[in-house]
């Protein structure tokens, strides 16, 4: 199907029918569509477990290596952003051209390894550079997904399959905390990570076999594209778009909270209030797994229906205004001294605050041209991790040092505090996004009005 004629600013023709933004998935059959997500949400499961495994073993790992918060926040974040950011952009290029299953099930196979090497490092240096090797190996992953998932399903269909698909990033973290915790308690934090990261390199065995490359699609109302377009077209085309760059502003800043606030809240749990990794791992991450997993699905179905009914620019309003609604309880979690009564409001602020990653790249593939979904994808992972990935774990371990003079070991929770002040901020750059998009493509993923 080709695509829409694009007016000259770059945005899509007003002429675009509501009923044109449906296309055709025909040559997937229903089948082979859930077992790619099935697979490709499974992908990224153990992406998020290998990655966020750390957060319960970072007091571990502090004591036996001993390692400053600084050092800690570097391995939890910049570290592993540099490479995993930057090296998504050429990888997403190839996706653009190449088999993307291909490209998924070898990544999965080295940050899998890279993970297990983690438990035989001896020093900081050497868990390092078996981070790098992660974020190296995870670079090859969400944006081919991405891309696959756009080609699956239609715009008015795609938040609740991305939202699906973004169950990873909850349910990962819960089990590698779960896992991480537990194994830690009863053996060691290098027994986790071999233990983690081994059964992912059968996993991308797995994904190669059974998974299914979709012929790649047009997506009629949003940006055209001619021949083969480049890294560079992908940076032009998305900075042309003012709704894309208020989605990639918002989602950044919600990242940065989130991985700040997910990779020490149970090194925060464990230092201020004295649990221990079993008690973390068996009864905090399955709690906050259940909430991750409602506000998902619940926001995918939600945002689904908001756009059939009032057109795409809903979607961002509704993440701002959950995010709005879990605010307080955020804030109040980093106050409260009453173990039962934190992990009760934390609970209430996952559940509010955890649906916007689904609908965020459900619009951003919307309005991808066809040939730099992939790309699209990458450069808005780039920014979420360089930004947030990259800055949010790190400056918190940076301001609990230099808050620690001070605070003594209260300085995590101060910092904590100030990171989750950034949250209006993030909400005020949704609302803009859906300014803009009612503007701009007033008709995509509308559904048709009923005779």
């Amino acid at each position: 199907m080709a695509d829409s004629t694009a007016t000259a600013n770059g945005h899509s023709s007003a002429a675009a029918t509501s009923s044109q933004a449906i296309t055709d998935y025909s040559d997937v059959s229903a089948k082979a569509r859930k077992i790619t997500l099935f697979l490709l949400t499974l992908t990224y499961f153990f992406s998020y477990m290998d990655r966020q495994i750390l957060a319960i073993l970072l007091e571990d790992i502090k004591a036996d290596l001993l390692l400053s918060d600084t050092q800690l926040g570097l391995l939890s974040g910049f570290a592993f952003a540099l490479f995993y950011a930057t090296l998504g952009i050429p990888v997403a290029a190839l996706a653009d051209r190449m088999n993307r299953i291909n490209i998924i099930s070898i990544s999965l196979a080295l940050w899998s390894a890279m993970t297990a090497a983690c438990g035989l490092a001896q020093n900081f240096g050497q868990l390092l550079a078996a981070r790098i090797g992660v974020g190296i190996g995870e670079a090859g992953s969400s944006p081919p997904s991405h891309s696959i998932i756009a080609d699956l399903y239609p715009a008015n269909k795609r938040a609740l399959a991305l939202s699906i698909y973004a169950l990873g990033v909850t349910l990962g973290a819960a089990f590698g905390q779960t896992i991480g915790g537990n194994l830690t308690y009863f053996f060691d934090w290098r027994v986790a990570f071999i233990a983690i990261g081994l059964p992912g390199v059968f996993l991308a065995i797995i994904v190669k076999m059974f998974a299914t490359e979709p012929m790649r699609k047009a997506e009629p109302g949003a940006l055209s594209d001619e021949g083969q377009p480049g890294i560079m077209d992908g940076f032009r085309t998305i900075f042309k778009n003012p709704s894309a760059v208020w989605l990639v502003a918002g989602v950044t800043l919600t990242s940065m909270i989130g991985y700040a606030l997910t990779g020490w809240t149970p090194a925060y749990l464990i230092r201020i209030f004295g649990l221990s990794t079993l008690q973390v791992g068996n009864f905090v991450a399955p709690l906050l797994a259940v909430a991750g997993v409602v506000s998902g699905l619940g926001g995918g179905w939600l945002a689904n229906r908001l756009a059939e009914k009032y057109g795409m620019q809903a979607q961002p309003l509704m993440v701002a205004g959950l995010k709005t609604v879990a605010l307080p309880f955020l804030i109040w979690f980093y106050v409260e001294q009453s173990v039962p009564v934190a992990v009760g409001v934390y609970f209430v602020a996952v559940l509010f605050q955890s649906s916007y990653l689904g609908p965020t790249f459900s619009l951003i593939q919307t309005l991808a041209p066809m040939k730099l979904r992939s790309v699209w994808a990458a450069i808005t992972l780039l920014t979420i991790n360089l930004i947030g990935l990259g800055i949010g774990p790190t400056m918190v371990g940076v301001l609990s040092d230099l808050l620690t003079p001070r605070y003594g070991d209260q300085s995590l929770r101060y910092a904590l505090l100030v990171v989750a002040g950034f949250t209006p901020v993030a909400i005020a750059c949704y609302w803009r996004a859906a300014v803009c998009m009612k503007r701009d493509f007033p008709a995509i993923g509308k559904a048709p009005a009923r005779s």
